[in-house]
């Protein structure tokens, strides 16, 4: 039996329910994060919910989350899922409110937590690395300044079919990679993208429309503290055929070497040797260092 967080309670999943009337299932009015456990606590969960909180505000949801009320919660929803490590998703929705597209404010949100047990990672999958496949479905435009990492996720939906199908048609386990409209790299369909040329570091900047990854940030923070030049900006595909190392980053699978590239054609080329590269290895240990573990080849989390 698999059990969820409501409103700070643990309920059966086949119990819980919001109501018909909430705007976020009305009009996409409502915000979520994904992040993961380590030794059973929730990392970086205080950024997660800056960013979380920020978004609320900009939407007019009324919501400040308590990041110690929020890791009881979590605990108490892990045990009962009997779950050690989790990958974990925090949902804020509008709350109930009348039909039609509101002009106020929304003071009552719900809130739901989802856990599920952490994807198998292989070993190898951090030293031999995984294609990233260009996909046809670009990057729509963010609704606000910023892209909200929110309820509104049909881009991402649709990208992801366009990867399955691909993925299927190869025999291969890529992450798809959206552009902007007018050409230039966004980001994966659930990680932003890193390359490396000339041992400097570039990722595609906000004003792309990508999500402000934490993960992100944090990487950009760990290449400043290893004296490695970073450069946010606006790139093509051809660029990232072009570098030295490649890589994605994401909440739940941290930093992840990109050792070929798929076009839209099927054409395939290969990143450097084939091979996670020195820095993408050296930017993995601090980041899972920031984490307090370090994996081993026999640890499949």
């Amino acid at each position: 039996m698999s059990y969820v967080g409501l409103n700070g309670s643990v309920v059966r999943q086949d119990q819980a329910a919001v109501s018909v009337m909430d705007h976020g299932l009305l009009y996409g009015m409502g915000l979520f994060e994904t992040f993961r456990t380590y030794n059973g606590v929730p990392f970086l969960l205080e950024r997660h919910l800056k960013r979380l909180s920020d978004s609320c505000r900009l939407l007019g949801i009324h919501h400040q989350p308590d990041p110690v009320m929020i890791t009881g919660w979590l605990q108490q929803l892990m045990a009962a899922n009997g779950l050690s490590e989790a990958y974990v998703r925090y949902t804020v929705t509008a709350g109930e409110a009348p039909l039609g597209l509101p002009s106020g404010q929304y003071t009552d949100p719900a809130t739901l937590l989802f856990t599920k047990a952490l994807p198998p990672l292989k070993a190898a999958l951090y030293t031999e690395g995984r294609a990233l496949q260009l996909l046809s479905v670009t990057r729509n435009s963010p609704e606000t300044p910023v892209r909200l990492k929110s309820l509104h996720y049909m881009n991402n939906v649709m990208a992801k079919r366009e990867l399955d199908e691909r993925n299927a048609a190869t025999g291969t386990q890529a992450e798809g990679l959206m552009l902007t409209a007018d050409g230039h790299v966004a980001e994966g369909i659930v990680s932003n993208v890193f390359f490396v040329k000339g041992n400097k570091l570039y990722t595609p900047e906000i004003s792309t429309g990508v999500l402000p990854g934490i993960t992100r940030a944090v990487v950009l923070e760990l290449a400043e503290e290893l004296g490695v030049e970073a450069e946010e900006g606006r790139y093509r595909w051809g660029a990232l055929a072009g570098a030295d190392e490649v890589f994605t980053t994401g909440s739940v699978q941290e930093i992840v070497p990109v050792t070929r590239l798929i076009d839209v054609e099927g054409a395939s080329h290969r990143i450097g040797d084939g091979l996670a590269g020195p820095l993408t290895g050296k930017l993995l240990q601090a980041y899972r260092k920031k984490a307090g573990l370090y994996r081993h080849e026999n640890n499949h989390l």
